[in-house]
């Protein structure tokens, strides 16, 4: 029975060290944007322009 007095009090100095740690990260700016990273892999990159005006760019189907 007077294991339990230790057990109890590593069991808060575990739980005080998770919420200081949670608490730094949100200071220190990790959870400010949740949203974009999960997105990101939908967005369609910009194709680069061509040098030449005349050449289709990759995808397109030259005219004629």
């Amino acid at each position: 029975m007077t294991i339990i007095f230790p057990l109890i009090g590593i069991s808060l100095l575990v739980a005080l060290l998770f919420l200081g740690g949670f608490l730094w990260a949100v200071r220190s700016g990790q959870y400010d944007d949740a949203y974009t990273p999960s997105v990101r892999m939908l967005f369609d990159d910009v194709p680069d322009e061509p040098a030449d005006p005349d050449e289709p760019r990759s995808g397109e189907k030259p005219l004629g």
